[in-house]
């Protein structure tokens, strides 16, 4: 009771925060998407970029997030603002499940359709936008998916060096010792999260191939 009570009393800052998280989360992730995708086509008609497309975006991962937005601080212009770091950092993170499903996704056609687009005239360009990438179209979605889920997360992280979200209650909470303050970040982050894996998964299964 005394959490709902919170809610309640806070719920226009609890607001404020979750559209500043989700201004993180969604900016990061059009802009892994825009980079993402062109990537892991890149990567599946020449072999010879995949290794070290997938190596580069697998060795960002493994770097711990605090330690990411530590070697981002000092960049110029950068810096200057939490929130483009915090942007920047997260969009590195989501840049390999889109990269890897993209990939996967173009490499998984049955190389005898693309074979019957090129028997009917089709060039390289109309292979991709008209066959290539609309059959691919969940398996990319399903990288998004787990790119967006994974960003709500680190997002979190991001009110260390100030970017905002709902990781200043959480950080608030842990500071002051305080449970109502970290379920206050924790609880709409949590339902963030599942909120966009099931809106996704419900469109990666309508545009999945029947």
């Amino acid at each position: 009771m005394n959490l709902i009570h919170y809610f309640v009393q806070n719920h226009g800052q609890i607001l404020e925060l979750t559209l500043e998280h989700l201004w993180l989360v969604g900016i990061s992730t059009l802009l892994a998407a825009m980079v993402g995708i062109p990537l892991g086509i890149l990567s599946a008609h020449w072999p010879l970029w995949n290794k070290p497309v997938l190596g580069t975006a697998n060795i960002i991962q493994t770097i711990p997030s605090l330690a990411l937005f530590g070697f981002l601080l000092p960049v110029p212009w950068l810096g200057e603002r939490a929130d483009r770091l915090a942007i920047l950092a997260l969009t590195l993170y989501a840049l390999l499940p889109v990269i890897r499903n993209t990939y996967t996704g173009i490499r998984g056609i049955d190389p005898a359709i693309i074979e019957a687009g090129r028997g009917m005239g089709l060039t390289g360009t109309q292979l991709l936008f008209e066959v290539e990438l609309p059959l691919a179209m969940s398996v990319i979605l399903s990288g998004v998916r787990v790119a967006v889920v994974i960003s709500v997360g680190l997002a979190t992280i991001a009110a260390a060096i100030g970017a905002g979200g709902l990781g200043e209650f959480i950080f608030r909470g842990l500071a002051m010792v305080n449970n109502q303050l970290i379920l206050a970040g924790a609880i709409p982050a949590a339902v963030l999260a599942l909120s966009a894996d099931f809106g996704l998964g419900w469109v990666e299964r309508r545009l999945r191939p029947r």
